[in-house]
């Protein structure tokens, strides 16, 4: 769900959505019954197989894009299992393995979704997701487009309570920090410094001089 170029956003959106918190109670106390597609349901079984009932961490990379951060989120933690998830088979297919000997994740083709209702039901022992620049949609009428302010949130909150979104506009960034206070969250803001890159659409932002920033959401318990 990433954005598709390196321009600022332009919104006349200047603060937290005035609907942002009723969206989120809504959803909190609905169920969600649309039915789970058939390919998100063969992606699922496919990494389940893989997985072969390993039992150490699992982290998510939710709307993956080519699949970069992925492999550098499995660099970075060589005893974990890494998902890559994205909905476009175009992006998938432009994924490029970094290493033959990096074999603790996978890229996969999936609705999120449908993919996160199933794994809030598999017991996997998620330990991290990452939401790296999700598509924003800035238009103050595309609210419920947002994952904060949509019907996924209740199941993307139940996966696991370690959460890092990464974003160019920082609006998204307080209106998930505050949709997750619902869930019994609290987060951290910062500025993403320094000269490493987890994808390809923070490259494009800070080379074009835009300031990318991260939100780490956990427990209030933790």
């Amino acid at each position: 769900m990433a954005s598709g170029n390196s321009r600022e956003i332009t919104t006349s959106q200047v603060g937290i959505h005035d609907k942002l918190d009723d969206l989120v109670k809504k959803y909190q106390n609905s169920e969600n019954k649309r039915p789970i597609s058939d390919h998100t349901q063969s992606a699922f079984d496919e990494v389940c197989t893989w997985l072969n009932a390993f039992d150490g961490e699992v982290i998510l990379d939710s709307c993956c894009g080519v699949g970069e951060s992925t492999a550098n989120i499995a660099r970075a933690n060589p005893d974990a299992r890494v998902i890559g998830i994205d909905k476009s088979a175009l992006r998938i297919d432009k994924h490029e393995h970094y290493s033959a000997q990096q074999d603790n994740y996978r890229v996969i083709r999936a609705d999120v979704n449908d993919f996160w209702r199933l794994v809030k039901q598999s017991g996997w022992n998620v330990t991290q997701h990452f939401l790296l620049y999700p598509n924003p949609y800035p238009k103050k009428t595309q609210v419920q487009k947002r994952w904060h302010g949509s019907a996924a949130m209740v199941d993307l909150m139940a996966i696991t309570p370690n959460i890092q979104v990464r974003s160019n506009w920082l609006i998204y960034l307080m209106e998930f920090a505050q949709a997750a206070k619902h869930y019994g969250m609290v987060s951290d803001l910062s500025e993403v410094t320094g000269e490493n890159h987890m994808t390809p659409f923070e490259r494009k932002y800070r080379g074009s001089g835009q300031s990318c920033w991260q939100l780490n959401c956990r427990s209030e318990e933790s």
